[in-house]
């Protein structure tokens, strides 16, 4: 009963009035065919490149077999004859090569909010975003359109640390990502140069030696080394004998991490530095007294009573002085382990 009801006055206004816009009758109709010269890209369309070599495919491909799949769009607010488009740019871009004159479409009625995340949806769902699309069009829904974190996952299907992690990227430098745009560098490579000082050149060396994720990490925190140990030596203006720096050579290629010995009178320091979870959790386990399950919890008073807090992301095990142990008690060794701080980009 509703749609007769909105069939005739729909029918009213037409022949009611001959000069009334056409679009008040063509609203009732959600799908049609429409000339391709009314249709034009939409404004919240997340792709940021089209692929050349893919339109000329696609259009191949629409010369035998036609448009399969209409075009998502809606109605220019200005201009009843003129339509924005939702999804499909792709598709109407390979007609146009393809030589076609008209094209299939579905008509929606979407607000600027809904364009977005509907567009941002159906791409994911394709997997035609790179992730620096994904970051500009998840931050788009913050910024424009007040989503949090947490409702951007729920309406993409993604969880919120991927969110979070994808939205790091933006942090990067505009070569940097253009590179992962282009497919050179994943985003598990460029979130370890996030915040790195000398990001072009690691990026050039990652690309150059096909590394691994693991690797650029290690790489990273090797350019590094040199900031985070120039205090260190400040203090220390001594230099180590061969012994200690053959252990720590040893030490570290066990651990495969940063590791330095201060000795100082009648004791000293081991530091092993870290800078992810996984390198963490490595080292808790090599710690770990046998048959303990390893833990990256934090450590509270109970745990560790005398480990002052850690000023910087490492592992630092402190041996007591000779003048405090006995000479027949061998030296306690108490472990402090607390992670970097990262920033999150919002």
């Amino acid at each position: 009963m509703a749609e007769k009801k909105t069939l005739g006055r729909g029918l009213n206004a037409l022949l009611g009035d001959a000069t009334e816009d056409y679009a008040k009758l063509d609203k009732l109709r959600t799908g049609k065919t429409v000339p391709i010269e009314q249709l034009h890209p939409g404004k919240y369309q997340p792709r940021h490149r089209i692929d050349a070599t893919a339109i000329d495919a696609l259009a191949q491909s629409i010369r035998e077999k036609g448009i399969l799949q209409p075009l998502l769009v809606r109605r220019d607010a200005g201009n009843a004859n003129s339509y924005e488009i939702i999804a499909g740019e792709r598709r109407w871009r390979a007609a146009q090569l393809a030589k076609l004159h008209e094209l299939p479409v579905i008509i929606r009625d979407f607000d600027d909010q809904t364009t977005l995340e509907v567009a941002v949806i159906e791409n994911i769902q394709r997997e035609d975003l790179s992730p620096i699309e994904e970051a500009d069009a998840f931050q788009r829904m913050i910024d424009e359109f007040g989503r949090t974190q947490e409702e951007v996952a729920q309406l993409v299907g993604k969880s919120r640390p991927h969110i979070a992690n994808t939205l790091r990227l933006l942090a990067l430098n505009p070569r940097i990502k253009a590179m992962v745009d282009t497919g050179e560098l994943s985003a598990g490579h460029a979130r370890t140069l996030i915040g790195a000082k000398h990001a072009d050149q690691l990026a050039d060396i990652i690309v150059a030696k096909g590394m691994s994720v693991r690797e650029a990490e290690r790489l990273v925190k090797r350019d590094h080394t040199p900031k985070t140990k120039t205090p260190t030596t400040a203090r220390t203006p001594s230099t180590k004998d061969v012994d200690t720096l053959a252990l720590e050579r040893s030490l570290a290629n066990v651990l495969g991490l940063n590791v330095a010995i201060e000795n100082e009178a009648g004791g000293g320091r081991l530091i092993i530095s870290y800078e992810t979870l996984d390198q963490l959790d490595f080292v808790i386990d090599k710690l770990t007294v046998t048959g303990a399950a390893p833990t990256t919890r934090k450590a509270d008073a109970s745990d560790v009573p005398t480990t002052p807090p850690a000023s910087a992301a490492k592992a630092v095990a402190d041996r007591p002085s000779s003048t405090t142990a006995t000479p027949q008690e061998k030296p306690k060794l108490s472990v402090s382990l607390k992670p970097k701080t990262i920033q999150q980009v919002r």
